[in-house]
């Protein structure tokens, strides 16, 4: 396949800027820094180029000599070119240095005066290019970069291999692109021998959908709607260059596709990957359009399409390379998806048609049949209509809701505008569809066409609806609308009771008054249940009740009970805002880890029988929490990544699953990683407006900070989701469980008696509502509260019963850390031995449930030694009675001579944490520094 150089390129399009590689990037550069060479290879349109710009302009600054070639197939054939590129720069800088034969050869090859050869110059050629990549390395590195290696020619590529393979110790570097297809097989092997022996293979591989998106976005193209991205994504296979060309050819056609049928193809495309179709036969182009034209194409389906010589057409196909074969798949599998869509475009209207008229009876499938027949009629057929309407029922009950949406857009497009129900009426049952299969900016668009010319107020508030739901957490954006809906509604209390379910979310996210919210839902419930509305009627008793256990309501067990009474709504029991998640949500709160495990597993089992994107990226991140406070640090691990994965290639709860998978990250992966993601859900939920997620994304903040040794920065992010919270009236302390982390974090920068103010309070709020798991977390936060005062022992009694407790609930990692806090209180008694006795069960505890960074932490606890128990002496005692806990331990290491680093290991906080605590103590003390204190001392000693 030949890449073309003349695409079109966006205005805005910059050449040296890599997206979707930072991994590779990041290994060859890794490389190149270490003085190693690299060889990038991928297929065609993959970004070798653009990598290979990118990382020559980074390292060219470091390298004196820089030799570039970028070879072409129309030019293979010619000897020596690449040599000349190379080095025809360069020539008259190094020529005195060569022997006066290789000088002679080298510049007949160059040059292309005289009759130079391999054959007859072949030693003397070699030694020159040898003797001239040392000559310029002794004036410094040389960096030899060469894009398509695949089309260097011969004679070039053997003298460059040979030279490589002698440079040794020489400063010399090469930065070289071939082009290979496939993901298998070493195809790149015979380009090595061109390379230097240490030179590190770089794959290039897909983009992902999400990938895809960034680069239609940084290139030009932000409008493009996740749906047609998706489409974008399959049809280019994640080809970074074909998927910039489709990209642009949808961005300047004014017309879309139909539904169900491909993108359309640029002719760049076209003539790029159809120039074989001239020598396939006019009945074999015609089998293969057959073939691009049905979902799954098989030869008994071609048969029945009445291609009779399909065996024979798409073996022939198959010689040519657009037919990939595989013996153990029946399915025809074309060698890549834009050979299809682009077969599909080039081929004239009336011919796809008959394709797909074909197809419509030979197909067994009902809703592919229906699929085809819409396709092969034009104009309005009320019958055509009803048959797409019964196919995308079934898609809808096989759990294929993208698919409904397809054929519901279909079905009303071929729908008379005098016919019961309507076209609006059958795009609006296809923007639901396209709804809960998280397509929300389609549905988005079909509901905003819809209002533009619809008059009846069940069809609007319906349309109405669809916007709000497409609006997911961001629904400050559409606070303008919940004026005219109402007005929309009027006084029918089934189209109310949508608007009042919807308004009750308004304030839960926008303005983060729980109390309101849970107000509307229940007015919600009331209309919904005097206009008959069992669906919303549910929904608003399954909202109310979550409400409930968040503020931890009293009514929140009853209103449970009520919004699990029968009859129940199939589509609501298995929602991510249905009772079945309300239930989930107390019996997770209430420490019924197994129970909510049973629960929320059944939930994403029936939700992905469903298609119903939405629910399961939440349904995984859930799962994830429950296994995370279950101590199964790797397994949540693989499901916030999973829901995160998900969340950011459908656009749907990206903050929240951001959130939880910085929980897991910061427990069982990477903190930095953590640290990262948690950032990332709070800047969404700032964009959002999302006052109920801030708090969640900020309490993740606050835990990678505590986990990875920053406990003042922990505290600030803390305390601002203790602000939050009781702004927005949440009491439960299980909500959140950020509690015990602050007060632990408030203990290591000097602040026990914050710390036993807060710890007083949430208790109070987790007696009151039984909540076991936190009392134990306080129980263990109090006794590190009570060894800062000096309370060793009744230190160490309460953290064992905390330990022995969370242990019994089954809470692993909160086990793990209050074995760990207990060990550390030991290691600091007098005699203690050195080594890792006092830390083994915590080790052991840690290890079970892959609490990685945890593990870290309890090696640098070994490797730091016993810590010798704080003591100060009477001369000194006194200078120091006004200060905190944790800043008498500083100020007595600082008097012994510690640095801060040794300060940070042996009181187990970071370096950021002794600075600001050395801080507040010469602010206490009325001196300036580290110097001042041991001086303090010295004089009290004197008196």
């Amino acid at each position: 396949m030949t890449v073309r150089r003349d695409f079109k390129d966006p205005a805005r399009c910059r050449p040296d800027l890599v997206i979707g590689r930072e991994e590779p990037f990041a290994e060859a550069r890794e490389q190149l820094a270490r003085g190693g060479s690299v060889l990038l290879h991928g297929p065609a349109g993959i970004g070798k180029s653009t990598v290979l710009r990118a990382l020559a302009a980074e390292n060219a600054g470091g390298a004196p000599t820089v030799l570039r070639c970028s070879a072409t197939e129309s030019e293979s054939h010619l000897p020596f070119l690449a040599l000349a590129d190379l080095f025809g720069l360069v020539l008259e800088r190094v020529c005195g240095a060569l022997p006066a034969a290789q000088r002679t050869a080298l510049e007949s090859a160059l040059t292309g005066r005289g009759e130079s050869t391999l054959q007859r110059d072949g030693l003397a050629l070699r030694l020159a290019v040898l003797s001239t990549l040392r000559a310029l390395a002794a004036e410094g590195p040389v960096l030899v970069v060469a894009d398509d290696l695949q089309w260097l020619d011969s004679a070039s590529a053997e003298l460059l291999g040979f030279a490589a393979r002698r440079l040794g110790d020489a400063p010399v570097q090469m930065l070289c692109a071939v082009r290979t297809e496939g993901t298998e097989g070493q195809e790149y092997d015979r380009h090595l021998r061109a390379c230097p022996p240490d030179t590190r293979v770089v794959r290039l591989g897909p983009f992902s959908r999400t990938q895809v998106s960034a680069l239609l976005d940084h290139r030009g193209y932000p409008g493009l709607s996740r749906t047609t991205v998706r489409d974008i994504h399959r049809t280019s296979d994640g080809n970074p260059l074909f998927a910039l060309e489709l990209g642009r050819a949808l961005a300047e056609s004014p017309a879309r596709p139909r539904p169900g049928e491909p993108l359309p193809v640029p002719t760049s495309l076209r003539a790029l990957v159809l120039s074989r179709l001239e020598m396939l036969s006019d009945d074999a182009r015609r089998t293969l359009l057959v073939a691009s034209a049905g979902a799954r194409p098989t030869p008994a389906l071609l048969h029945a399409a009445g291609r009779d010589h399909a065996e024979e057409e798409t073996a022939q196909a198959a010689a040519l390379g657009l037919l990939a074969t595989d013996p153990e798949e029946p399915a025809l599998r074309f060698a890549h998806p834009l050979i299809s869509a682009a077969l599909y475009a080039e081929a004239p209207a009336h011919e796809r048609r008959a394709a797909h008229a074909a197809l419509s009876t030979a197909a067994s499938d009902p809703i592919e049949r229906a699929r085809h027949l819409a396709l092969a009629t034009t104009g309005t057929d009320p019958e055509v209509a009803a048959r797409l309407a019964e196919a995308a029922a079934l898609a809808r009950d096989r759990g294929a809701p993208s698919v409904a949406a397809s054929l519901g857009l279909l079905a009303a497009r071929h729908t008379p505008a005098d016919r019961t129900p309507g076209p609006d009426e059958r795009r609006l049952q296809a923007a639901e569809d396209a709804i809960t299969a998280g397509e929300a900016d389609l549905a988005r668009d079909i509901a905003r066409e819809v209002l533009t010319r619809a008059t009846v107020p069940a069809e609007r508030v319906r349309a109405w609806m669809v916007v709000i739901e497409a609006a997911g957490q961001a629904l400050g954006e559409v606070d303008a609308v919940f004026p005219q809906v109402l007005a929309d509604a009027g006084d029918d209390p089934r189209l109310l009771a949508l608007v009042h379910y919807q308004l009750a979310w308004r304030e839960l996210v926008v303005d983060g008054d729980f109390g309101k919210a849970r107000r509307e839902a229940a007015h919600a419930a009331d209309l919904a249940a005097r206009g008959a509305d069992r669906r919303t009627e549910l929904m608003a008793l399954a909202f109310q009740s979550s409400t409930e256990t968040l503020m931890g309501h009293p009514d929140a067990p009853a209103t449970i009970k009520r919004a699990l009474r029968e009859p129940q709504d199939p589509y609501v029991a298995c929602h991510h805002n249905g009772a079945g998640m309300a239930r989930f949500r107390w019996l997770l709160m209430s420490d019924q880890l197994p129970e909510a495990r049973k629960s929320i597993t059944g939930l994403l089992r029936e939700a992905r029988r469903r298609g119903m994107v939405e629910s399961e990226v939440h349904f995984l991140r859930f799962l994830a929490d429950t296994e995370l406070r279950s101590g199964h640090c790797g397994r949540a691990l693989d499901l916030a990544r999973e829901s995160l994965r998900l969340a950011r290639d459908s656009g749907i709860g990206e903050g929240a699953s951001a959130m939880l998978a910085s929980l897991a990250e910061a427990s069982g992966g990477d903190v930095e990683r953590a640290l990262a993601l948690a950032r990332e859900a709070a800047d969404h939920a700032e964009v959002d407006g999302d006052q109920m997620y801030l708090s969640r994304a900020l309490a993740a903040f606050g835990y990678a900070q505590s986990v990875a040794g920053d406990a003042a920065g922990a505290v600030r992010s803390l305390r601002r989701v203790r602000e939050l919270e009781q702004g927005m009236g949440i009491t439960d302390p299980a909500r959140g469980r950020w509690h015990g982390d602050l007060a632990e974090a408030l203990v290591r920068i000097g602040e026990p008696g914050e710390a036993q103010e807060l710890i007083n309070l949430t208790r109070v709020h987790a007696l009151r509502l039984d909540r076991a798991g936190v009392l134990a977390v306080l129980d263990r936060a109090e006794a590190l509260v009570r060894a800062a005062r000096g309370q060793h022992e009744a230190a160490q009694k309460q953290l064992t019963s905390a330990q022995d407790r969370l242990g019994r609930l089954g809470y692993g990692l909160e086990e793990a850390r209050a074995a760990f806090a207990l060990a550390r209180l030991r290691a600091r008694r007098p005699g203690t031995a050195p080594g890792h006795a006092p830390y083994d069960e915590a080790a052991r505890l840690f290890r079970r449930c892959r609490a990685l960074p945890w593990l870290r932490q309890v090696d640098a606890a070994v490797a730091a030694g016993p810590v010798e128990p704080d003591t100060v002496s009477a001369a000194t005692s006194a200078a120091l009675d006004g200060l905190a806990s944790m800043e008498r331990q500083v100020a007595s290491l600082v008097m012994e001579g510690a640095t801060n680093r040794e300060i940070a290991a042996r009181l187990f906080i970071s370096v950021k944490t002794v600075e600001a605590t050395l801080t507040r103590v010469y602010r206490k003390l009325g001196i300036r520094s580290r110097v001042d204190i041991v001086r303090l001392a010295a004089g009290r000693r004197t008196k």
